[in-house]
C-alpha cells in the first residue's frame, strides 16, 4: 500500500494540480530526525513511503480491528537513480527484527535504543494516531547506511479515494476468499468476498485485495508484500494507459495529497511538484520492485547478510540491479575480497561445538582482521551468528558480517565497546568460507536481482501470486 506515494508523486509532478493541491498537504515534524545520519548522496535520490493502517478519523472502519494508535502497514524505500529513467523499490517486512535507534515522543524526550525489535513498531513510538515516521526514518537510514531524502506517509483512506478515482485496478485472484479470510476470528466462513478469477477492484474491495494475510498465499506478510506490489505495477500501468492530461491526473492527485503526510522538504504545492516533475520519465519497464534479503527466526523474520549489505551498496553507488543493465549511468559490481586490514575483533563460541570460535578466528585472520582473543559465550544455545560493534563501528561492523551469511548485526551501548562476533548453530552447521576464499565485497545476489518486478509485468501472468 505504501508504494501509492510513489504513485503520487509521480502524478502530481505533471503541475496541472498547482493550485488545488496548495494548502492541502500536511507535514510531519522533523524534530525527531536523528542528528547522526548517513551522508548523502551526489546521485540518486532515496524516498521512503510509508502505507499506515491507523483506524482514526476517516480510516475507521476501512481496516477493520480497533484502536487509534498509528501503525505502519507496509514500508518500502525507493530509489530514483541519477538518471531519473530507473527507480527500484525495496520493501521492508513490518515483522523483521532489526535496531530501533532514538526516537523522540511527543513530548520531547528520547526513547532508549531497542535492539532486536520489530520493524513496524518504530511507527508506533508515542502511540500517536498519527505515527512517527521521523522514527522509522531513523530506523531505516540506520538499517540500510542510506540518506532518506523524502518521507511520505499515505492511509487506508487515501488507498481507497485512488483507487476509485482511477476507476479501479485489475487483479487476479487465485481462489475464492470469504469473509473469514479478511477476519480469521469469524466462527464460520461467511459469504464469497471475491471469487477466484479476474477483477476491477477499488475503493474497500481493493484494500480488502491488499491487506489480506489469509485465504491467499502463504498468510504471511511476504507473500502479501508480492501481491502489493503487483497492485500497485498495475495500477502505475493502468494510469499511464489512460494518459497523463489534466482530466486523469487531477482527480487522482487530488484523491492522494488529502490523505499524505510528507517531510518539510515536500510539504508545499512548488516541492512536491518539482520533485514529481523530476521523475516523471522513469519508464514503466525500468520501475523495479524487490524485497530486502530475509528469513525465517521463529515468527519473525530476519535480515540476511551479507546480501542486504550488497543490495543497500548498489544503492548508494547508483548502481542498477541487473548486472547486465548498462543504461543507468553505474559501474558494474566488483567481485573484491573483504579487506579486514584495521579491524580488531573479538570472536565467541555461542554453541556446545568445540573450536568453533577458532575457526571463525582463522577465518577473519586469513582476511588480515585483528583477532583480539577467543572465548566461550555466557549464552551457549545461540542458533544465528550475531556481530556486535560499538560506538562509530558500524561500517567496519558490517565488513566483518560478509564472512558470516545470515549474521544479524546489532549495535552494542556504553563506550570502548569494539567489534564482537558470537557465532551460532548457523556457522557451526555451515561455516561462511574457508579462510583462501575471496568473498565478494560488492555485488547484488542473482536471486534478488533476478526476482525484482518490472512495474510492467502482467499482474495476471501468474494466479498464484500472493
Amino acid at each position: 500500500m505504501s508504494a501509492l506515494s510513489f504513485l503520487v508523486l509521480l502524478v502530481a509532478g505533471v503541475g496541472w494540480g498547482y493550485l488545488k493541491l496548495t494548502g492541502s498537504i500536511d507535514t510531519f515534524s522533523s524534530d525527531g530526525v536523528s542528528g547522526d545520519r548517513p551522508p548523502g548522496s551526489s546521485g540518486g535520490q532515496n524516498v521512503l513511503v510509508i502505507g499506515s493502517d491507523t483506524r482514526s478519523g476517516n480510516n475507521k472502519g476501512l481496516g477493520g480491528g480497533t484502536g487509534a494508535v498509528g501503525r505502519s502497514d507496509t514500508v518500502l524505500l525507493l530509489h530514483v537513480y541519477a538518471d531519473r529513467k530507473h527507480a527500484v523499490a525495496v520493501s521492508v517486512p513490518r515483522d523483521a527484527m532489526v535496531d530501533i535507534p532514538a526516537c523522540r515522543k511527543p513530548d520531547g524526550s528520547w526513547t532508549a535504543p531497542r535492539h532486536h525489535s520489530q520493524f513496524n513498531g518504530a511507527f508506533s513510538v508515542g502511540e500517536t494516531t498519527e505515527g512517527n515516521p521521523a522514527c522509522t526514518q531513523n530506523t531505516v537510514e540506520h538499517l540500510t547506511g542510506l540518506r532518506v531524502d523524502h518521507t511520505v506517509v499515505i492511509d487506508f483512506a487515501g488507498f481507497s479515494a485512488l483507487t476509485s478515482a482511477v476507476g479501479g485496478v485489475p487483479v487476479c485472484v487465485p481462489q475464492d476468499v470469504y469473509q473469514r479470510d479478511l477476519n480469521p476470528k469469524r466462527t464460520t466462513r461467511g459469504s464469497l468476498v471475491l471469487a477466484k478469477g479476474t477483477h476491477n477492484v477499488s475503493g474497500q474491495r481493493a484494500l480488502d485485495y491488499v491487506r489480506l494475510r489469509h485465504g491467499i498465499g502463504d498468510g504471511s506478510d511476504l507473500g502479501r508484500i508480492k501481491r502489493q506490489q503487483a497492485f500497485v505495477a498495475a495500477l502505475v500501468k493502468k494510469i499511464k494507459s489512460r494518459g497523463m492530461n489534466p482530466t486523469t491526473l487531477l482527480p487522482l492527485a487530488n484523491a492522494a495529497t488529502d490523505a499524505m503526510t510528507v517531510d518539510p522538504g515536500l510539504g508545499s504545492a512548488d516541492k512536491l511538484l518539482s520533485f514529481g516533475l523530476s521523475m516523471k520519465n522513469i519508464d514503466l519497464h525500468n520501475t523495479k520492485f524487490v524485497t530486502v534479503p530475509w528469513r525465517y527466526e521463529g515468527e519473525r523474520v530476519a535480515v540476511v547478510e551479507p546480501d542486504a549489505d550488497a543490495l543497500w551498496a548498489a544503492l548508494k553507488a547508483d548502481r542498477p540491479l541487473d548486472a547486465k543493465a548498462k543504461d543507468a549511468g553505474a559501474p558494474k559490481a566488483s567481485k573484491s575480497p573483504v579487506a579486514g586490514a584495521g579491524i580488531a575483533v573479538a570472536v565467541y563460541n555461542g554453541t556446545t561445538v568445540t573450536g568453533l570460535a577458532a575457526r571463525a578466528a582463522e577465518l577473519l585472520r586469513a582476511h588480515d582482521f585483528t583477532v583480539t582473543g577467543t572465548a566461550t559465550a555466557q549464552d551457549q544455545s545461540r542458533s544465528g551468528t550475531v556481530v556486535a560493534y560499538g560506538p562509530g563501528l558500524r561500517e567496519e561492523a558490517r565488513t566483518t558480517a560478509k564472512l558470516f551469511p545470515g549474521a544479524r548485526i546489532t549495535e552494542s551501548t556504553g563506550a570502548g565497546a569494539g567489534i564482537q562476533v558470537t557465532v551460532g548453530q548457523d556457522y557451526a552447521d555451515g561455516p561462511s568460507a574457508a579462510p583462501d576464499t575471496a568473498t565478494p565485497a560488492a555485488g547484488v545476489p542473482a536471486d534478488i536481482a533476478e526476482g525484482a518486478r518490472s512495474a510492467d509485468d502482467d499482474p495476471c501472468e501468474n494466479l498464484s501470486y500472493g
